[in-house]
């Protein structure tokens, strides 16, 4: 049982996590923002370094913000405006509850989560931001702070395989119980900060009654952004009746397969917000172009 365990796969290895680096390093081509104050630079205007407009002087302007060579081309004052910067925080939230621990092809739900994860923070980094971690898992939750640069994505690599670990060993010994995503989410507003990311991977199993709100609750000051892990291999199976063991022991029979090998949408809805549709049996190099393209249309638009 415990070689099982180990198997590629099954287990969360943090060497294969941190080797995802290079695949954003070798693929990332935005410009790194990490001389900048704050890492990143947004639309507000403020007191930054990034020149935004240049416009005419007015009464009240601060006078040392003047520039002189536009000033003297027109012979009229002009002011610069410059915007803002501000730290890019993420809360990168895994969800390691029973029923991610998944899979028929090449890993569990539970790892897949794991590694769309450890991409998405290493571009993150790289780009000058700081990333921290909510594990969820059968009995309660694995945090790790906000942190920037290589040691904090390092962190949350420990963080995750520390999780992982953890909820698998219950799932062999048939302690785990399932609680509900949106009571799984509910410290995600204490950890990240005002104007933060929310990165949630899950499958949204036993999503709760309460999902809805409790991204709207997030939404107000925060953008959550999901990432729903499926495993798209049981739509080629045949069609037939598969036993199951549930987490309490029990068993039945589920209906599967028989969909014509029909794809997954890439963008469904959760409780009215997108997400990014990932299959856990793709290869790793796949998942990531997948994830690359939907960030640098939202970087575009």
């Amino acid at each position: 049982m415990t070689a099982a365990l180990d198997a590629p796969g099954i287990a969360l290895r943090s060497d294969a996590l941190i080797a995802l680096r290079r695949v954003i390093m070798n693929a990332e081509t935005a410009p790194v923002l990490a001389n900048l104050p704050g890492g990143y630079a947004t639309r507000r205007k403020g007191h930054g370094l990034e020149v935004a407009d240049m416009r005419e002087y007015v009464a009240g302007d601060d006078v040392r913000h003047l520039d002189r060579n536009s000033t003297a081309r027109t012979g009229r004052l002009h002011i610069r405006q410059f915007q803002e910067e501000r730290d890019r925080v993420s809360l990168l939230i895994a969800d390691f509850r029973p029923a991610m621990f998944w899979g028929l092809r090449r890993a569990f739900r539970s790892v897949a989560a794991a590694e769309a994860l450890s991409l998405i923070g290493w571009s993150i980094v790289e780009s000058g931001g700081r990333v921290g971690l909510l594990a969820i898992t059968y009995k309660g939750s694995v945090i790790v702070p906000p942190r920037g640069r290589a040691r904090g994505m390092l962190d949350v690599i420990g963080g995750m395989v520390e999780a992982h670990a953890n909820s698998l060993a219950a799932m062999a010994g048939n302690g785990a119980q399932t609680q509900a995503l949106d009571i799984g989410l509910s410290r995600a507003e204490k950890l990240a900060p005002s104007g933060a990311e929310l990165i949630i991977a899950s499958g949204f199993d036993t999503p709760g009654p309460g999902l809805a709100d409790r991204l709207n609750a997030l939404a107000r000051r925060r953008t959550p952004r999901l990432v729903l892990i499926t495993d798209q291999s049981t739509s080629h199976m045949p069609r037939g009746r598969y036993p199951v063991r549930l987490v309490d022991g029990r068993r039945l029979r589920l209906s599967l397969g028989g969909a014509g090998g029909a794809e997954f949408p890439p963008v469904q809805s959760i409780a009215g917000y997108p997400a990014l549709t990932l299959d856990a049996g793709e290869p790793v190099e796949q998942t990531a172009r997948r994830i690359r393209t939907v960030f640098q249309r939202e970087q575009a638009a």
